[in-house]
C-alpha cells in the first residue's frame, strides 16, 4: 500500500537523499519517492506504519518531520516514477556511455587497448563529477547497498575521489597495470553489494550517477560495474 506525506525540513536532494535512506532501512518500507517541491512523499509499506513510526525510522530527534499529506491522495510522486518506460528512467545513463563511447572511439585511431583506456578515463571522471556535485546525498545513497560504505561512512565520501584518482591515471596512461589492477578490485569489491541489493530485490536508488538523477538499482547497474571490471582485466591480459 502506498500512502502520501508531508515531511518538513528537506531542503535540498542531499535531504531528500538522507531521509529516503532511513525510511528504506525499515524492513516493512518497500519503496520511497520524495519531490523535494512541496516536500512530498509517497511511502509503500507491506501494511499500515503510522506517523510515529515512520517519525521514528526517520528520527525523533531530527529537523525531518513527517506528516499525512490529506490534500492530494490520487497523484503522488511515487505514481509519477512508476509511469516512466525503461528507457526514460535511464536516458542519462545511456546517453553518457555514448557519449563516452563515441569520444573513446574517434580518439583510439583504431587502437582498442588506447579505446579502453580511453573508455576508463572517460567512465571515472564523469561518474565521479556528479557524485561530487552532491557528495553528501551520494555517500548516502550509496550506504544502503555498499558492503564497506554501509559499516563505515566516511568510505562513501572517499570513493568518488578514487574514481577521480583513477579516471586521472588512465588518462594520462600512467602505472596502468596498478590502475588496471585497482578498478578490478573497487569496482569488483562495488558489484557484490550491488548484485545481493538486486537479488534481494531492493527498491533503492542507484548512486551511479550520484543524487543527481533518481536511477533505480537492477541489473542495469550490474553490468555497468562488472563491464569496468571485464574491461579492466582485458587490459592487464
Amino acid at each position: 500500500m502506498t500512502h502520501s506525506y508531508l515531511i518538513k525540513g528537506i531542503t535540498c536532494e542531499s535531504c531528500v537523499a538522507e531521509v529516503k535512506n532511513k525510511l528504506l532501512m525499515h524492513s516493512e518500507i518497500t519503496a520511497v519517492d520524495i519531490a523535494l517541491e512541496g516536500q512530498k512523499a509517497a511511502i509503500t509499506t507491506q501494511r499500515h506504519l503510522s506517523v510515529a513510526v515512520l517519525q521514528e525510522a526517520i528520527g525523533a530527534d531530527t529537523k525531518y518531520k513527517i506528516s499525512e499529506d490529506t490534500t492530494d491522495h490520487s497523484h503522488g510522486p511515487m505514481e509519477v516514477e512508476s509511469d516512466k518506460s525503461w528507457l526514460a528512467t535511464y536516458k542519462p545513463l545511456l546517453i553518457i556511455f555514448l557519449f563516452i563511447t563515441s569520444v573513446s572511439i574517434l580518439t583510439a585511431d583504431g587502437n582498442l587497448h588506447l579505446g579502453m583506456g580511453h573508455f576508463m578515463a572517460g567512465f571515472f571522471l564523469v561518474f565521479s563529477f556528479f557524485k561530487l556535485l552532491d557528495l553528501r546525498g551520494f555517500a548516502s545513497s550509496y550506504a544502503m547497498y555498499d558492503l564497506l560504505a554501509s559499516r563505515v561512512s566516511a568510505y562513501g565520501y572517499v570513493y568518488p575521489f578514487i574514481e577521480l584518482g583513477l579516471g586521472l591515471l588512465y588518462l594520462i596512461g600512467l602505472y596502468p597495470l596498478m590502475t588496471s589492477w585497482a578498478t578490478v578490485c573497487v569496482m569488483g569489491f562495488s558489484s557484490i553489494g550491488v548484485i545481493q541489493s538486486v537479488l534481494d530485490k531492493k527498491k533503492i536508488k542507484c548512486a551511479c550517477l550520484g543524487a543527481v538523477f533518481n536511477l533505480p538499482m537492477s541489473s542495469v547497474t550490474i553490468i555497468e560495474d562488472l563491464l569496468m571490471v571485464g574491461m579492466a582485466g582485458t587490459m592487464l591480459l
